[in-house]
This record gives structure tokens, C-alpha cells and sequence, in this order.
């Protein structure tokens, strides 16, 4: 593996020096123009942060559009000749519209300083309304704008994605866009690498109150990491807006059927140097979620009824500076963290039942408490260059760190038939520690090029995994272990990528496409006692992920999308791990060393109207699909296992639009409907052939009230739809409602609300294969009243942090 490295960070340094030498090479293009200004107000000071929009003569439509600096001074780089008008816009201040003027090809035009009018009323009495739309239709994502929804008020990000355009979240949380499963769900830009257990837990933790918008990217270019088949999810935390020092407090509580407890604080202080911004964010309390499994197993049946109730507190935390080493370089520190100490214990009963007599055979009374522990530490370095004619130069340096612990004991008592009298006891203890530690480094470079622009980049990753689980039974309260199942695990992994992509407008058509190439190298090795086969698993491939668009505006009001991309699906880190995780002696979960990667082709055709009603046709086809599958073993024993299949095919059509009826009266709409078909083949007695056609619904209206008051309705609908590999989940539907009141000129605000009101929000589910037949179900505190209260302190228009990503995003969306 070292050699492997070794090798890599060679070939790395070649394609970084050769990348540098064409940033040099190409500083020296002369083929687009430049125009450089300066804005001053009455008072003949510098304004600062006003926005600078560059218009086209012929027709008006937006070029381009800068902020003035701290100095008043604006630069607008990389614009193609032709004839434009400026328009310049800044609070208190009269919009400056200039004439027109022509601009020659390799011009360097100092435009005359702009010097603008105060406003016809003082500021001070100037009351500004700005309402973001909830959902916004761009040409290459749609955003769903959390901040300032009431009915997202005390949501978990979890929540909120169920109320995302597009997006379903099923029984066991996990995530589906248009259809399809293996979303990557990024933060901030950083993929998280959390599996589905651990993410979920992540975002049933992450309030609302953290949350600006969620952007829901179905066909990303190839800048992106190939990972993720169905998509990606970027959820964007909130930040603040020049320079000063201001600070925002949230408090939330809510009651289903325990108390919980939430918290954020943020700060950003801006200055002509530098600008440091910070989140806390803290939460507690009880949760409580039931699953009822009844199960056919070799003619016995087993009516397994179980809850949980997790707790413990959850803490957070965000700190970063951007230091502005000179008008085009910036340097940049962020670290972030997440510290969990959550406990839950799972309680079951399950009485199990001879069906050839239909007499009680005995019942097994089990629990399994479980003490863990979820720690993350994330650093990233980055550094960012801008040039004069649109060039753009950045680097990530970044490094992740994970600690997950879990220590169990787990008793199980079979009883009479009567249920009265414990025959036997089983009682088993496990530890289970992991240690995931993940390097990064990547760097993108963009230019314009050809009357377009070139983006170019490579990629870095090495992953390293260490899962140890010691399986104990206690006997006469002495730990006797277990050498048939304790063992260690570790997976080493490295990926190198690079990517090339292109685009251009010519006339009434937007290009682009790009090339991204991805090699793997992994080693997954198992050690224990008991020997087995296969005990080491290498896998070395190279795999070509191509993605491209069309965009045509037909008229102002029509516009066309077509966009192709063919995509990744890696396992998890820990779906590798063949530990076994019991829910009680009958039931257990476990990983398959033996997982192959998934490939997707996503074709899909989009039409705009009047850039708000967005109707999205999708094609998908996945190969070597994976998903979760329940199995038999060892006669009454049966166990969920992620599995490859033969192939998954989707056809989704996605529907979405936001409208007002009145002023006070404005709605969004999303209907989806989508049909998915699973095919695989395990052997005689052991197909799947599975036909399902979903259809989904969601609708918002927002009432806007005298007296600074806002009233909200929302709902959703899911019809029957698949879970994992065979599952038939029925129909779920859920309704929210909440109002908002504002205080004291806007700076705070209390909101309350009510999450699914009749408490419908539960699933139920049924498979069939290979002699198992299941019949589940399950929910949790769906039904919650919540309310919040948020304060802004200081400057309300500080600006943000800069937006950036950094290199550690795909591989932190695998930890499980």
C-alpha cells in the first residue's frame, strides 16, 4: 500500500507542476476584455460592497455582476467584446444606470468613477421587505431556502430533506432522490463520509436553526466527485452578510413524547484583513422510535414488537478565518467538529409460534443496551487565487479524523409458553471501536478559453479504516469470548482523480461537458481466530465518468435543459466490516467484505417556464446495484445484509412550482412521480423481479399576516414505493403547521408550530424471498410541538464568509 502511495503522490506532483505551467502559459491570453471602476457615494467616500451588473446592449439580459472592495473599486475580468451598460445598486442609495458603450476585444477599460445619489428618504426611516423565494430553479441545481420557513422551525436537517423538492427519505432513513437511492449528502460543500446509520444519527441532530438552504444537484459536472449514482445534496449552513461584528442566538424546544432541548449560537467579524466566523450548536433529550418485524421463518413464526429509546447530548462546532493576503489571493483555516455521546437501548418481545399446530412454542424477552460515542475532527487548508481576466487557482489541503465506540450488553430470556417462567437466559456483551482516519488534497484551476471557460483539476485521497469487534457471553457473570466472531477488520483505500470540463454560450445555447478519470486502489483485511477463506480482498480499477449538458432558451420565458452524467456508488467504509450487530439473539445486522462498486448513466430533459414552473423528465440505469436484504440463517436466526444485485432501472418525472395567488398568499408545489425495477438472481427459489410505481407530493403556503405575524401550512404524500432491495412500503402521508411573529424592527423572531398533526408519518412494509416472509412496521415521534426564538446582535449586514468546498467531502459521506 505504501508503494501504492509512494507512487501516487508522484504521478500528483507531475499533473500539479504541468497544471501550474499551463496557469503560467495561460495568464498570457490577451482574447477577452476587462473593466475596472470605482464607486463613490455624496460624500465623495468609497462605497463599499455595492453590486456592479454588467448588461447587455441588445437585449438587457445579465453578463456579469462583482461587488465594489473595501476601497469602492469594482473589476469585471474575462468579458468577451461587444456593447453593455452598467447598472450599480446599493441600500439608500439611487440605482446609476450608465449608456451604452462599446468594448474591443483585449480592451482594459478604466471607466469613469460612478458617484451615487442618496435615496429620496433617510435610511433610518427606510423599511426594506426581502422574502427569498422557498424554492429556486437554477440552471444546474434547485435550491430549497430553509431559513425563514416557519414549518422548518425545530426540524432536524433529517426532517427537512423529507420536505425537499424531489427528495424521499424512507423507513430506515434512508435517502432518495428522483427515485433513485445512493445520494451523497454534502456539508457545506464537504462530502460527509457517514453511512447510513451514523448520518442519519448526524442529521437527526443538526437543527433547522443551522440551516440556510439545501441544493439538490441531480447531474453534477465532472468537478465533482464521481460518488453518488442518484445525486448529490449539498445542505448549506447559515452564514453571515460587510465589515463589522454581529452574532445570532436560536433557542428551540419540543415534546413528542420526551422533552428535547436546542441551541445555536454563531458570530462572523469582518474586517479589511481578515474575517473570522464561528457555530456552536448543542442538543438533548430523549427519543423514542418502534419497529414491529412479524416474520414466517421454516414454518414458525416469530411477532417481534421492539423500541428504542436513544439520549444524550450532542455538540458541534465550526471555526474558520479567511486571511486577504492582497486583492487576488486568499488563504483560509476552517475546523469543525462533532462530539456525541449518545446511549439507547432497544427493548423487544417476540413470541414465537409453531404454524403447523398453532401452539406457542416459547418467547424471547431481549434488550440491548448500548453505551457509544461519535467524535469527528475535520481541518482544511485552503488557498485561493483570482486573477484579472477570470482565472481561478485553488487549493485544498485537508485531514478527518473519526472515533466511534460502542460497548453493548445484550441479554436474552426464552420463556414458557405461558410467557411466565424464563427456560434459558443468553447474555452477551460486545465492544466495538472504530478508527477512520481520511487525507485529502485537490486543486481546480478555471481560465476562460475559446469564448468560454476551462476548468481543470486533480484529486488525492487515502483512506485508512480499523474496526475491532470482541464478542463476549457471559456465564456465571464471567465474559467467555467468542472466537467465532470476534475479529478485526481494516480497509485501506486510496483514489486518485482528475478531471477536465468546458463550457460556452453561442447564442441561444448553453455547452458544456467534462471528462472525469478516477483510479482505486483498496485492501480490505479480516483477522481472527476461526480461520477463512478470502481474508484479504484487493481491488485496483480505473473507471471514466463522462458528463455533458445542453441548455437552450427558446424565449425569456422557455428554457430547455439536457444533461448526462454517468456516476459512482462505493460501499460504505463499515458495510465492508462483517461484524455482526445484534438487535436481540434472533435478529442482527452485518457487513459483506465482498461489496462491489455500483455504476449509474443518468440521462435527463428539463423544461423551465418563466424560471419558476420546472418539469424534469429522468432516465437511470445502475449495475451492480446494491441494497439491503433480509436473510435466513441457521433455521430461526435472520439477518439484514447489503447484497449486489443484477441491475436497477428508474424513470422519474419531477414537477415543481413555486407561486404566489395574492401578496399575502404564496405556495410551492412539488409533485414527483417516479417507477423503479429491481432484478436479481441469487439462485433457485431466490429471484427478485421487482415493478413499483411511486408517486409523491408536497405543498407549502405561507400567509402573510398583519402586524408582522405569518401563518404556515405544509404537507407531504409518498404512495407505495420499494425500500432496499424488495421491501413494498405503503402509502405515508404527513401534515405541518406553524406561525411566526417578529419583533422588535425584525432582529428577532419566536416561532411555533406542529409536525405531522394527525400522526400518520409511520411506514409499514413486507418482503417475500427465499422461504422469509416479513410483515413490518415502525415510526417514532413524528408528532411534536415545537417553538423557537432567535436573536440577531450587532451589524445586519455583515458580509459572509466566503463559499468554499474543501477535498475531504466524498469520503466523509462513507463513514458509517
Amino acid at each position: 500500500m505504501k508503494k501504492i502511495v509512494l507512487n501516487t503522490l508522484k504521478h500528483a506532483l507531475l499533473i500539479l507542476t504541468e497544471l501550474l505551467i499551463g496557469h503560467l502559459a495561460f495568464a498570457q491570453t490577451a482574447d477577452f476584455s476587462q473593466i475596472v471602476g470605482k464607486v463613490l457615494d455624496n460624500q465623495q467616500e468609497a462605497v463599499v460592497f455595492a453590486n456592479v451588473l454588467l448588461n447587455n446592449v441588445a437585449d438587457s439580459s445579465l453578463v456579469k455582476v462583482e461587488t465594489t472592495d473595501v476601497n469602492g473599486t469594482f473589476r469585471l475580468p474575462g468579458v468577451p467584446a461587444g456593447q453593455y451598460w452598467l447598472k450599480v445598486t446599493f441600500l439608500g442609495n439611487k440605482d446609476f444606470n450608465s449608456a451604452p458603450f462599446q468594448l474591443q476585444k483585449g480592451q482594459n477599460l478604466n471607466f469613469p468613477t460612478i458617484k451615487l445619489e442618496s435615496g429620496a428618504v433617510e435610511l433610518a426611516t427606510v423599511e426594506v421587505k426581502s422574502e427569498r423565494a422557498l424554492v429556486e430553479v437554477q440552471p444546474d441545481k434547485t435550491v430549497f431556502n430553509v431559513e425563514g420557513s416557519i414549518n422548518a422551525t425545530g426540524n432536524t436537517a433529517l426532517e427537512l430533506l423529507r420536505k425537499s423538492p424531489g427528495v424521499l427519505v424512507d423507513n430506515s432513513d434512508n435517502i432518495m432522490l428522483m427515485g433513485k437511492s445512493g445520494v451523497r449528502v454534502y456539508i457545506d460543500g464537504k462530502p460527509s463520509p457517514l453511512g447510513a446509520d451514523d448520518l442519519a444519527m448526524m442529521l437527526k441532530s443538526m437543527q433547522s436553526s443551522e440551516i440556510d438552504a439545501i441544493e439538490i444537484i441531480t447531474n453534477p459536472s465532472s468537478k465533482f466527485d464521481a460518488e453518488g449514482n442518484a445525486g448529490i445534496i449539498n445542505i448549506r449552513l447559515k452564514k453571515d452578510k460587510s465589515l463589522g461584528l454581529n452574532a445570532n442566538l436560536n433557542l428551540g424546544y419540543s415534546v413528542g413524547v420526551f422533552s428535547k432541548y436546542n441551541t445555536t449560537a454563531t458570530f462572523n467579524n469582518r474586517s479589511k484583513k481578515a474575517n473570522v466566523f464561528g457555530t456552536y450548536s448543542f442538543n438533548d433529550g430523549q427519543n423514542r422510535s418502534w419497529m414491529n418485524l412479524y416474520r414466517t421463518q421454516n414454518n414458525t413464526y416469530f411477532g417481534q414488537e421492539s423500541q428504542t429509546i436513544r439520549e444524550g447530548a450532542y455538540h458541534s462546532l465550526r471555526i474558520g478565518s479567511d486571511i486577504f493576503l492582497s486583492e487576488k489571493s486568499t488563504i483560509g483555516v476552517l475546523l469543525s467538529g462533532s462530539f456525541n455521546d449518545q446511549n439507547w437501548t432497544n427493548y423487544s418481545f417476540t413470541p414465537i409460534i409453531d404454524l403447523n399446530s398453532g401452539s406457542s412454542l416459547s418467547a424471547l424477552d431481549a434488550y440491548s443496551q448500548n453505551d457509544g460515542a461519535r467524535n469527528n475532527v475535520n481541518a482544511n487548508l485552503n488557498y485561493q487565487w483570482k486573477g484579472e481576466s477570470g482565472q481561478q487557482f485553488n487549493i485544498d489541503l485537508d485531514f478527518g479524523l473519526f472515533r466511534n465506540t460502542t460497548d453493548t450488553y445484550q441479554p436474552n430470556f426464552y420463556l414458557n409458553p405461558d410467557a411466565n417462567t424464563v427456560n434459558e437466559e443468553r447474555i452477551f456483551t460486545a465492544q466495538a471501536p472504530t478508527d477512520i482516519n481520511i487525507y485529502t488534497a485537490k486543486l481546480d484551476y478555471e481560465k476562460p478559453l475559446w469564448g468560454g471557460k476551462f476548468g481543470a483539476g486533480m484529486k488525492f485521497s487515502l483512506v485508512s479504516t480499523d474496526n475491532a469487534y470482541e464478542f463476549f457471553q457471559l456465564l456465571n457473570a464471567v465474559p467467555i469470548r467468542d472466537i467465532d466472531r470476534s475479529n478485526q477488520f481494516v480497509y485501506d483505500e486510496n483514489i486518485n482523480a482528475a478531471y477536465l470540463n468546458f463550457s460556452q454560450k453561442i447564442k441561444k445555447f448553453n455547452l458544456s461537458f467534462g471528462l472525469r478519470a478516477e483510479q482505486t486502489n483498496s485492501v480490505g483485511e479480516l483477522t481472527s481466530d476461526k480461520e477463512t477463506d478470502n481474508n484479504i480482498v484487493k481491488r485496483h480499477y480505473l473507471s471514466l465518468f463522462p458528463s455533458g449538458g445542453i441548455t437552450y432558451q427558446l424565449d425569456p420565458k422557455n428554457q430547455f435543459r439536457l444533461n448526462y452524467s454517468r456516476r459512482i456508488g462505493r460501499p460504505n467504509y463499515q458495510s465492508l466490516n462483517p461484524f455482526e450487530f445484534k438487535m436481540d439473539e434472533l435478529s442482527y445486522s452485518r457487513g459483506n467484505p465482498f461489496l462491489r462498486p455500483q455504476y449509474t448513466d443518468n440521462l435527463q430533459l428539463s423544461h423551465t417556464f418563466g424560471y419558476t414552473l420546472t418539469t424534469s423528465l429522468s432516465y437511470s440505469t445502475t449495475n451492480d446495484f446494491f441494497a439491503e436484504l433480509s436473510d435466513t440463517t441457521e433455521v430461526s436466526r435472520t439477518f439484514l445484509e447489503t447484497v449486489n444485485l443484477g441491475a436497477r432501472k428508474v424513470l422519474s418525472l419531477n414537477i415543481s412550482y413555486p407561486f404566489s395567488l395574492s401578496k399575502w398568499w404564496g405556495t410551492y408545489t412539488n409533485i414527483g412521480l417516479s417507477n423503479t425495477s429491481n432484478n436479481a438472481d441469487f439462485g433457485e427459489g431466490r429471484l427478485i423481479d421487482i415493478d413499483q410505481t411511486t408517486f409523491s407530493l408536497y405543498h407549502q403556503s405561507t400567509f402573510t399576516l398583519p402586524k408582522g405575524f405569518s401563518f404556515q401550512l405544509s404537507g407531504w404524500y409518498s404512495s407505495p414505493s420499494i425500500w432496499g432491495a424488495l421491501y413494498e412500503s405503503r402509502s405515508m402521508w404527513s401534515m405541518d403547521a406553524g406561525i411566526q411573529k417578529k419583533l422588535w424592527d425584525g432582529r428577532a423572531s419566536i416561532k411555533l408550530s406542529v409536525s405531522d398533526i394527525f400522526y400518520t408519518a409511520f411506514w409499514r412494509a413486507d418482503q417475500k424471498f427465499g422461504g422469509l416472509s416479513i410483515d413490518g412496521s415502525g415510526g417514532w415521534e413524528s408528532r411534536q410541538f415545537r417553538v423557537n426564538f432567535s436573536y440577531l446582535i450587532g451589524n445586519q449586514q455583515v458580509k459572509a464568509n466566503r463559499k468554499r468546498k474543501t477535498g475531504l467531502e466524498d469520503e466523509k459521506s462513507r463513514v458509517e
